[in-house]
This record gives C-alpha cells, structure tokens and sequence, in this order.
C-alpha cells in the first residue's frame, strides 16, 4: 500500500520533480534521497507515475509547435522519401532513444534496487557534475541542434542510457554531450528537452501499468495535486533555463552538484 502523503509532501515531492527533472542535477537522486534526508516514506509508484506525467505534459506544452511540426514531416518522410529539417531532428531524437530502451530493459529485471544506492548516488553526482563543466569549458558551441550527424546521434543515444544510473541526471548526461560535440548551451539544452519526452513517456506508460496491476490504496487527491505542480514548475524551469543558460553557463549547475554530493557522502558514509 502506498503511503499516506501530507499536503507538505505532495507539494514539496512534486515541486522538486517538476524543478530537477530538466535541470542538470538529477531528479531521480532528488526523488530518492529528501525521503531519506527528511524521514519520509517512500512517496510510492502513484505519486511517481503523477509527477512524470506532470513533467512530460510541461515539455508537450513548451515545445507543442516543435513536436507538431516534427510529428507532422517525419510522418511525411515515412511517405515521400523526402527529409525536412523537423523530419532530421525527429529521427534523431527516434534514434537516440533506443540506447536508454535497450538499457533500461536490462535495469528493468531486477537492477534497479542495487542502483538505488545513496553513496553511489553521491559519487555520480559529482563525478558528471565535474564532467558537465568540463564539457561547458572545452566546447566549441558552434552548432545546433539541426547539424546533429549519425555519429553525434549515437553519442548523445549511449549518453541518455547512462542516465538510468540515479545521480547522473538524464538532462545534465546529454547536454554533457552535446556540448562535446560542438552545440551550443541552448542547442544542447533543446535537444535535451525534446530527447526527454519519449523517455518520459516510455517510463511513464510502464509505471501506469504496473499500477493498473496495482491494489492497494490510491490517494486521487495527492496525484492530482503532484501531477499540476510538478507540470507547472517544469514549464517554468524550461522556459527560464532556455532564456538564461548561454549568459549563465553550467557552471552553477556543476558546483551544485559538487556540494550536494559532499552533503550526501557527509550524511551516508
């Protein structure tokens, strides 16, 4: 049975979700860790099935023109043969994903506990937080998103799946990566964004099922609650994020990362 969730969980759990989700600085750690830090139960499959719809209807809702204009030209492709520029970078993002699919079908049988490890979790964020500045400073962030070669797919593709490692942070591994191969901070950024929602989806539909299969209690009033405030505040992360990153630069997100990591070594070791 799930847990009961206070007023205070629902939206301090959703808020984090909705604020970590496409921020270089992991949301799965996040998610795992504060129950930990503050003494609360494990927010169960509902409430987390909520929240990642709430991110995934703030990412269709940000890029609803793109995705449209994406949708309708790779559809057009599969018929006239013919590529576009949005036909390209829907492919791309296709390709991209299947290295996370691949990856998380293997996780799925039975790793996912053993990955769930405050100290590992510790590690990876600082360890790829370090990796995220360095990229940041060695980039040239020449190019967009629209210039990604097969090559530069599959890169930023084996870059995704890592993030199915908690701590690493499935925005920060791939703008890591698409800032190595040349793109610039908001390039890097949008195509993190739109490489996300076929992820969140995916993850989303096999929690919606398995809770399907679910039989204990469902606190309707807590996933409604968590599903809008998580959506709300992803939107607005997007949209600030994108307006701010060339001027702000990683920077901040990595020594984030630094800190937050220390905190957890401080509090787990």
């Amino acid at each position: 049975m799930d847990p009961t969730l206070d007023w205070l969980q629902i939206t301090f759990l959703a808020f984090i979700q909705g604020l970590t989700e496409f921020l270089p600085i992991s949301s799965s750690g996040h998610l795992i860790l504060l129950p930990q830090l503050l003494g609360w139960p494990d927010q169960g499959l509902a409430f987390d099935v909520a929240v990642h719809l709430g991110t995934l209807l703030a990412v269709l809702t940000y890029f609803r023109r793109d995705v449209a204009l994406m949708t309708r030209d790779w559809t057009c492709s599969l018929i006239t043969r013919q590529a576009t520029t949005n036909s390209r970078l829907a492919w791309a993002v296709i390709w991209a994903t299947l290295p996370a699919v691949a990856l998380g079908l293997l996780i799925n049988q039975g790793w996912e506990a053993a990955l769930r490890n405050p100290i590992l979790i510790a590690t990876t964020t600082i360890g790829f937080g370090a990796l995220l500045w360095w990229a940041d400073v060695r980039g040239r962030q020449n190019r967009d998103e629209h210039t990604l070669s097969y090559r530069d797919i599959a890169i930023l593709g084996f870059a995704q799946a890592l993030a199915l490692i908690p701590g690493t942070s499935r925005s920060g591994i791939t703008m890591t990566a698409g800032l190595l191969i040349g793109l610039t901070r908001e390039a890097a950024a949008r195509f993190s964004f739109l490489l996300s929602i076929p992820i969140i989806a995916g993850a989303g539909l096999l929690k919606l099922l398995d809770l399907l299969a679910y039989e204990g209690a469902i606190q309707w009033n807590a996933l409604l609650g968590g599903l809008v405030i998580s959506a709300v505040t992803a939107w607005v992360v997007i949209a600030l994020f994108l307006k701010w990153i060339q001027r702000l630069g990683m920077a901040p997100f990595a020594w984030y990362r630094f800190a937050l990591g220390a905190v957890l070594l401080w509090v787990f070791l």
